[in-house]
């Protein structure tokens, strides 16, 4: 399964409680809920390459998968862990550093679309 691609967010459902759960403030959250976030994934094989332009930033992540990384969130959250690929799932685990909080995050293409579970 390749992801390949650009991607723009078209909808989220429950985005704001997860956010919440996360421990994200309030202010943050409202501005991420409006945040037009586009991605491009580059894969070659094991490597990734992911760009993330929103309203409020742009930020580029590589990394392979089943290495542990860090990387920051667009609020400027710290998070350490890595992304695996489980059959077409590629699925991300990740613990925030300032609470220990994990973060599981899964994406699937499916037909023209990535889809994003968390």
């Amino acid at each position: 399964m390749t992801f390949n691609g650009s991607w723009k967010v078209d909808r989220n459902e429950n985005y704001d409680k997860f956010m919440e759960q996360m421990g994200i403030n309030l202010v943050k959250r409202k501005l991420a809920t409006h945040d037009n976030l586009k991605i491009i994934i580059e894969q070659t094989g094991d490597k990734f390459h992911i760009k993330e332009s929103s309203t409020f930033r742009t930020l580029e992540i590589d990394f392979t998968l089943g290495v542990n990384f860090e990387y920051s969130l667009a609020d400027g959250t710290e998070l350490a862990g890595t992304w695996n690929l489980e059959g077409d799932v590629l699925k991300g685990k990740f613990n925030r550093k300032d609470n220990g909080k994990e973060l599981i995050a899964s994406r699937i293409v499916s037909g023209d679309e990535l889809i994003q579970l968390t």
